[in-house]
């Protein structure tokens, strides 16, 4: 393969250290509606969801309805908190100022609250023009649909097939490998846990990296071969 197309990262918990903010309002918020769950079991086993799609997961694994006004409060409480407390992922402005290929970021978050992010880190600078929202999409459906990365390939005029994607989650990675781009799961955030490279690994990504200053030699690595050798 050669030089990638563009490389597409994932924002929460990716580019920023957001997940494990989200996952304790989340927390907060279903155990008042009574239902026990903690931040961590959420960041596990949902990351890369949105609130919707965990409650109703949810509703359907414990037989119990949500009223729908949790998800506005979950919203809400969420961007205040993040507001005050989100944090860059350690490394990542080296390691995405150094790439030699276009890039942008697909999120399942609002753009609103992808750029509120990205203000607050600092980051904003090296993604503006390039920030696309799965629920801005023409169809607005979430990861782990492909639809926002396809879109972003198009938008960008990339090829799917010679894109790299950066992902933190197995929901993304489903996703990104649904429409045909390779990817590269990421650990090092701190809703990470033992098992989650191993997660990312069985959900299709090709490896792993702990650490953003590894992510250029390892895009570059990957690029000299094709999976399909």
């Amino acid at each position: 393969m050669p030089a990638p197309d563009l490389i597409i990262f994932d924002c929460d918990g990716v580019l920023v250290d957001s997940e494990i903010v989200a996952a304790r309002v989340e927390a907060e918020l279903l155990r008042e509606a009574g239902y026990e769950i903690s931040p961590e079991e959420i960041a596990q086993r949902y990351s890369g969801l949105t609130f919707r799609d965990i409650l109703m997961s949810i509703e359907k694994e414990a037989q119990m309805l949500f009223k729908a006004s949790v998800i506005d409060h979950a919203e809400a409480r969420t961007d205040e908190r993040l507001r005050k407390e989100v944090k860059a992922i350690d490394g990542v402005a080296r390691a995405v100022g150094a790439l030699r290929t276009r890039k942008c970021i697909c999120s399942n978050s609002s753009g609103e609250r992808i750029s509120a992010m990205l203000e607050r880190t600092g980051l904003a600078p090296l993604f503006e023009g390039v920030i696309f929202s799965s629920l801005e999409t023409p169809s607005r459906r979430p990861k782990p649909a492909p639809d926002v990365f396809l879109h972003a390939a198009g938008q960008m005029g990339a090829d799917p097939a010679r894109t790299f994607v950066i992902e933190d989650s197995v929901h993304g990675i489903a996703g990104a490998r649904a429409a045909g781009m390779r990817v590269i799961g990421f650990t090092g955030a701190s809703h990470s846990h033992p098992n989650h490279a191993n997660m990312l690994m069985e959900a299709g990504a090709e490896t792993t990296i702990h650490r953003m200053a590894d992510l250029n030699r390892t895009i570059a690595a990957l690029s000299e071969w094709s999976e399909e050798v």
